[in-house]
């Protein structure tokens, strides 16, 4: 007999605490290396099972979300659909994701080699395509691999299949309703659904793949 997924809650004596671990940072980073077409298809919209997707302004849901593509994959979305403007090696999409932002496309040279990537920005905000530019250039500057932890998680939610990842309902207290949740394995105690944002450091590491485990934290996450 299959066993019932449980959920692991933890404290809500302080759930301001909650809401701060769980606020949404710009930018970000959302996945470690670079994305194949598949992956960059399946990571345009990671939210796509909230609850509220339809719900209010959604914007901040996705602006700022970056991450690293190929070049067949940039050279694809550069010729799948006429841009809305093509900025030298930058170019945006003209179909919006949800209200002002849509999907900006960046050739960079770092490190002597030209890497490519996909971000969301709000064109509403004149600033936000360069200010995209200068935090990708200043994050893959850094000298060593590393990841942040919210860079681990991010990883994990945008690798992680919808059967196995989704949002805390009406049987969570309501604080942490409308939250990130993965499935866990426990082993003998089958599996249980946990907070993304509560994992820890052993739960992240088992959700991570091999070659990410062990990679520093940097200085300044």
């Amino acid at each position: 007999m299959a066993r019932s997924k449980r959920l692991v809650l933890p404290s809500v004596q302080n759930p301001e605490r909650i809401k701060l671990m769980t606020s949404i940072a710009l930018p970000r980073k959302i996945f470690q290396g670079a994305a194949k077409r598949a992956d960059m298809f399946r990571m345009f919209d990671r939210h796509a099972m909230r609850p509220d997707r339809f719900a209010g302004d959604q914007s901040a849901v996705y602006a700022g979300e970056w991450f690293e593509i190929d070049e067949t994959s940039y050279s694809y979305m550069l010729d799948i659909l006429r841009p809305l403007w093509m900025r030298g090696p930058i170019f945006a999409m003209r179909e919006f994701m949800t209200g002002s932002v849509t999907s900006v496309f960046y050739a960079i040279r770092t490190d002597e080699a030209v890497r490519y990537f996909h971000t969301y920005c709000d064109l509403s905000d004149p600033d936000s395509v360069e200010a995209m530019r200068t935090a990708i250039v200043d994050r893959e500057a850094r000298p060593v691999r590393a990841m942040s932890r919210e860079e681990r998680l991010e990883h994990i939610w945008s690798t992680t299949t919808d059967d196995y990842r989704g949002y805390a309902g009406a049987r969570w207290p309501t604080a942490m309703q409308g939250h990130r949740t993965v499935m866990l394995y426990g082993g003998s105690e089958g599996t249980f659904l946990k907070l993304l944002d509560t994992l820890s450091d052993d739960e992240i590491a088992a959700k991570l793949p091999v070659h990410l485990r062990h990679l520093p934290a940097p200085l300044a996450a």
